[in-house]
């Protein structure tokens, strides 16, 4: 009876473990795996690691491994979240953020916009995310140019773009050969659906994923991109 109870209790474990979209990339030291976790959080996996993006203890990281690596982007509460970053890191695990997240995040190493990092198989780049228009009132900006990183990370060739909350800013539209993409769209914070197919169809990275999308008519992102030579693929990041 014992046996049957436990069989039963696992059984049910398993069952309740949230059904996450996992993507799956070939490349040249094996496949990249990307899984949404929740709004802006995501995990990326290749050879055996596990790089954690803007961890959020809004996500469900229920049977998730602890990361190698995590990347933050930003300040604001659904990017930095320590109490996330202590539960998922390691003794060894990497942190890389900006300079801003490291006031609130002491020990991480620092990365500028522009700088580059490599860690084993992987390289980190921090690229700009930043408005151009878009604040909290007349002379502010939600995001400060400088203040946080968008991330290109690249493992066996294959280019992954984090977009971090940004609108469609000049450094984005002139990325090259980026072969995934993952672009933010909500008001107020960063941009619609509309601006981020422009930023987007400028780039033109072979897949692209909208996330950080709450609240936005993704309909309008995919058909703006409808006839390129984009794939567009629309995932839940809000189950």
């Amino acid at each position: 009876m014992r046996l049957l109870i436990l069989g039963i209790l696992l059984a049910a474990a398993v069952f309740a473990q949230p059904k996450r979209p996992v993507e799956e990339f070939p490349a040249k030291d094996g496949p990249v795996r990307i899984t949404p976790i929740r709004h802006a959080s995501l995990m990326v996996e290749a050879g055996g690691q596990v790089v954690h993006i803007d961890p959020w203890s809004q996500g469900n990281y229920d049977g998730l491994p602890r990361a190698d690596v995590i990347l933050i982007t930003d300040t604001h509460g659904d990017h930095l979240d320590a109490g996330m970053v202590e539960k998922l890191k390691k003794p060894e695990t990497l942190i890389l953020g900006p300079a801003a997240v490291a006031e609130k995040l002491p020990g991480i190493t620092i990365m500028r916009n522009g700088e580059t990092k490599v860690h084993g198989r992987w390289r980190f780049e921090a690229v700009p995310m930043y408005n151009l228009k878009r604040g909290p009132s007349e002379g502010k900006l939600f995001h400060d140019k400088g203040r946080g990183n968008g991330y290109v990370i690249t493992y066996g060739g294959k280019r992954i773009y984090i977009s971090g909350d940004t609108e469609g800013i000049p450094e984005m539209r002139a990325l090259k050969d980026i072969d995934v993409a993952l672009v933010c769209m909500n008001l107020p914070y960063t941009m619609p659906p509309e601006e981020a197919a422009d930023a987007v169809r400028a780039f033109a990275p072979k897949v692209v994923y909208p996330y950080h999308y709450r609240n936005s008519d993704l309909s309008v992102f995919q058909k703006a991109l409808a006839g390129t030579n984009i794939d567009v693929r629309i995932r839940d990041w809000y189950y």
